[in-house]
């Protein structure tokens, strides 16, 4: 295998991925200016208020212990390697 070939092909490649995805943009900002907030679907609107998901201090501090203990057993894989 030439590996200067592979690279060539590789390269072209890339170049026609970044022209698609360039035409794709320009189609996407043409879009998105044509729409207006109000014709926003609801899931667009629920995806922006992520809410939740707050961990309490008890379960924090075994997550913390949690942690301690398998870097502590992670170190002593690595020292006895």
């Amino acid at each position: 295998m030439d590996i200067l070939k592979i690279l060539n092909d590789l390269r072209a490649e890339r170049e026609h991925i970044d022209q698609a995805i360039s035409a794709l943009e320009a189609l996407g900002a043409g879009a998105r200016s044509e729409v207006s907030p109000a014709q926003k679907p609801a899931k667009a609107a629920a995806k922006q208020t992520r809410g939740g998901g707050r961990m309490s201090p008890a379960a924090r501090k075994r997550m913390s212990e949690m942690m301690k203990r398998r870097w502590a057993e992670r170190k002593k894989k690595q020292k006895a390697a």
